[in-house]
């Protein structure tokens, strides 16, 4: 996770220092910023407004740590936020590090989870402040973040929590194995409103095989089985990971294009990417930074070496060994992205730009 981190004061910048070796140990990208006189070894020094620093961070972090007063936080962040399933987690810590709180982004940013690991790192008292943590509730977004499940619409992940909060029953439905005790408020009976977990796109068509052969148990497949509750709250298994390489200056109209195109053709959502992933001489392309913006999805990317690591077979290309350093980007970037999962489709070009598809095949779990 990248992770930015500002503070005010002296004591403040000891704790920021502390709260970044506990996130660096824990795997996390951290810079930290400070006033000048408070700098020390692997502080930046702070030379713009509290407003301009957070608007910078929201575009290129995904998480801010403000260790400072919270009203500072809240007015620097301000201007900034704009939606739960886009904002980056923002967290704020007084500034000798005793209370841990979580301002934005709790769930779905991951804001909650970094301050308990903050907390516990510090000895500091967490304050958690979202209803479904306070009451013990199954929080539906936390579930989701943590299985790779994309969340199909938020009003009803809301009204889930809501029922749940109401001590209502919800409804339980999924194509995929889960395993895991079902947690307290679900059901797997019928319910008004319900979460399923599913692919593909939501009809009312019956299974064709099972009208041929009259047989009922042929099981309806993800595309062509119906909501099963009234009221459906879709979870969409994120298994993809999507690797691009494109010519410079391709635009984010023409990638766009490129990338429907090729997912149609896998029979992939976009709301089944986890994330687009390219070489790291890419990370600056303005057209894949646009297209992983507008896919809400991480822009994954490698250096050579990292690629070249990649085990098995790939489509290789002395051309673009010469100009990259690895003979294969977008299958090599495609496979680690996902976690060295499987290559479901090979490198296709079209007009200056390539695509390979990787999946992995990931368990569902409650906790």
């Amino acid at each position: 996770m990248r992770i930015r981190l500002i503070s005010y004061t002296r004591n403040g910048r000891s704790t920021a220092q502390r709260i970044a070796g506990i996130l660096t140990d824990s795997g996390h990208d951290c810079r930290r910023f400070a006033l000048p006189k408070y700098c020390s070894g692997g502080d930046e020094p702070l030379t713009m407004k509290a407003s301009e620093w957070a608007e910078e961070a929201f575009r290129e972090a995904e998480a801010l740590i403000f260790c400072c007063a919270s009203g500072i936080a809240v007015r620097a962040i301000a201007p900034w936020v704009r939606d739960k399933t886009t904002d980056p987690a923002v967290i704020v810590t007084d500034d000798q590090g005793h209370f841990v709180i979580p301002l934005l982004s709790g769930h779905l940013g991951g804001a909650n989870e970094l301050a308990l690991l903050i907390a516990k790192g510090l000895s500091a008292t967490p304050v958690l402040t979202t209803a479904t943590d306070t009451a013990g509730v199954f929080a539906v977004d936390v579930f989701a973040k943590k299985n790779h499940l994309a969340i199909g619409d938020m009003k009803l992940a809301k009204a889930v929590s809501a029922a749940l909060l109401s001590g209502e029953k919800v409804g339980f439905r999924s194509v995929y194995p889960v395993t895991g005790e079902l947690p307290k408020g679900l059901t797997e009976g019928e319910a008004d409103l319900g979460i399923w977990i599913s692919a593909g796109k939501r009809t009312d068509l019956k299974n064709p095989a099972a009208e041929e052969t009259e047989d009922p148990e042929i099981p309806v497949s993800a595309e062509q089985a119906a909501d099963p509750f009234p009221r459906t709250l879709q979870l969409i298994p994120r298994r993809y990971a999507a690797g691009i390489g494109c010519r410079k200056g391709k635009s984010f109209e023409e990638l766009f294009a490129f990338l429907e195109k090729q997912l149609e053709s896998c029979g992939v959502q976009k709301a089944e990417l986890r994330c687009i992933a390219s070489i790291d001489l890419k990370k600056e392309e303005p057209g894949l930074l646009q297209l992983s913006e507008s896919l809400n999805v991480p822009f994954e990317t490698y250096s050579a070496e990292e690629l070249q690591t990649v085990p098995g077979e790939f489509t290789a290309s002395e051309f673009v060994k010469a100009t990259t350093g690895v003979d294969s980007v977008c299958e090599r970037a495609a496979v680690l992205a996902s976690g060295c999962g499987t290559l479901i489709q090979r490198k296709t070009a079209e007009n200056g730009m390539t695509f390979a598809l990787a999946k992995l095949e990931e368990e569902i779990h409650f906790e």
